[in-house]
């Protein structure tokens, strides 16, 4: 059924009406940089919310992150909250009896999007299938009483949130109240109600009263962890939470526009017009003087490099951030980017790759994006500013998959003041963070770094040995850029 918007008798209408009130038009907009920042905002939603939780994800771990997340949806649905979680079946392997577990509660409904049949050999679904389930729902999105939402470039998952001990991924979400929440709501409603979303009841078998028993029990334990405790005690001593609590949270006004894809893309049906990618680009070619991207996985393809380059040659400034190949996790994905690096410097784009950040000291906090140190950080923000006046935020990467096969949601916000803080992470954030990537005379690449402010030029790509340049070469020669 459609959730209607709330009434304002809620708590999170009480605060945030009288706010959305003094700015008409206006959506109140707060940056969630830091992953325990962005953990606590979606764990204080679930707390906060008396009538609806809308919760769509692309990636969903049961790791601790994502068991802490999914035991607060269950309490919320104890005290009464209508929980609809809508998952992309892609990354739910794992999950089936927990989500069985969930689906079983009179207040909790889930639905999967594209599911697959076949719960363990699915690789022989994609032989059979695979048209529809190489189309994936990308969007993430996390709604309370149709009055706050939070939407940006997380997964659900320990390396997103700053839980981990290994790989985290320096990320970007942005919690919105105002009039582009009701928007998100309504598009939820339309994923939720599309041909791609499949009740999970129809795919799985009704959970047993057994396994709601044990898998309450690994809530119970996993709540109850070390690993738990010290984890909810880090989240409890940012300022996001002391901010929210304590009503002194401050949000940036700004005209906001939600933008996402017709969710029958996901069955190939989407006209291209209607496509995100199609509006993206048409902002992206407003652009008079700069363009800063951060883009995890670019692979501009042969339209994207005509753009970024036909915008170079006009005199406007394009500034790209995206994974080095010692940083990325997905080689094939810098394998389709590689190609594009030489015409678009020769046109003048400037290219800056993020390095393998090593860890920092306790209570330290990254330069860039404003994240805290792991033993191995890769970028995973999507996000975009034009000619200092409007950033998008969302789930978009500039790629083949992004542009034509998955589904996206974003937001274009007019606020020069955090189009100038993405302009800002470029001139003072990348210097020791990131390789600036340059063409030598003879037109081969260099990769220019600072350390301890000495410049070092690295003639091959830096922190990475033979074997994996010479994997990423052979994924260059593979016609598999439409899929990345």
């Amino acid at each position: 059924m459609t959730i209607s918007p709330t009434v304002e008798s809620t708590t999170l209408a009480s605060a945030c009406q009288p706010l959305t009130r003094e700015h008409p038009g206006l959506s109140g907009i707060v940056s969630l940089r830091e992953g325990y920042d962005a953990f606590a905002a979606r764990v204080l939603l679930a707390e906060s919310a008396e009538h609806t939780l809308d919760v769509q994800y692309y990636i969903w771990h049961s790791d601790l992150s994502g068991t802490l997340l999914l035991d607060a949806l269950r309490r919320a649905a104890d005290r009464g909250v209508h929980v609809r979680l809508l998952l992309d079946d892609n990354n739910t392997s794992g999950l089936d009896e927990m989500l069985s577990a969930l689906d079983a509660h009179e207040k909790i409904e889930i639905r999967l999007f594209n599911p697959f049949r076949r719960r363990r050999a699915r690789w022989l679904d994609y032989l059979a299938d695979f048209s529809r389930l190489n189309r994936r729902m990308h969007n993430k999105s996390f709604t309370a009483d149709n009055q706050v939402t939070i939407v940006g470039g997380r997964n659900v998952g320990d390396e997103y949130f700053g839980a981990g001990h290994d790989v985290m991924f320096v990320d970007l979400d942005v919690m919105a109240i105002g009039p582009v929440v009701n928007d998100v709501s309504v598009d939820f409603d339309r994923y939720w109600h599309s041909e791609s979303a499949v009740p999970l009841n129809t795919v799985l078998a009704p959970a047993s009263d057994e396994c709601v028993r044990s898998v309450a029990e690994a809530f119970e334990r996993a709540v109850n962890s070390p690993d738990a405790e010290s984890f909810i005690e880090a989240v409890a001593q940012q300022p996001l939470m002391r901010d929210l609590v304590e009503q002194r949270l401050s949000f940036e006004w700004a005209l906001t526009r939600m933008v996402s894809d017709d969710p029958a893309k996901g069955l190939g049906r989407a006209k291209v017009r209607e496509l995100l990618w199609s509006r993206l680009k048409s902002i992206v070619g407003e652009a008079t003087s700069e363009l800063y991207i951060v883009s995890p996985y670019l692979v501009p393809g042969k339209p994207g490099n005509r753009q970024f380059r036909a915008l170079a040659k006009r005199g406007v400034k394009v500034n790209i951030l995206t994974n080095s190949l010692e940083a990325t996790d997905v080689a094939a994905v810098h394998a389709g980017y590689s190609k594009y690096r030489k015409p678009m410097l020769r046109a003048g784009v400037a290219l800056f790759e993020l390095k393998r950040l090593s860890p920092q000291p306790p209570g330290g906090r990254r330069a860039l994006m404003g994240s805290s140190g792991s033993s191995r950080s890769s970028l995973h923000a999507k996000t975009f500013a034009i000619d200092r006046s409007r950033v998008f935020v969302g789930s978009f990467n500039f790629d083949p998959r992004s542009a034509r096969l998955n589904t996206e949601l974003g937001f274009v916000i007019e606020s020069p003041a955090m189009a100038g803080r993405l302009a800002q992470v470029f001139a003072e954030g990348l210097s020791e963070r990131a390789y600036s990537v340059r063409l030598r005379k003879l037109g081969n690449l260099e990769w220019t770094e600072f350390r301890d402010g000495a410049q070092i030029v690295h003639e091959r790509e830096p922190g990475a040995g033979p074997g994996l340049r010479f994997v990423v070469w052979v994924f260059s020669l593979l016609p598999i850029e439409w899929l990345l």
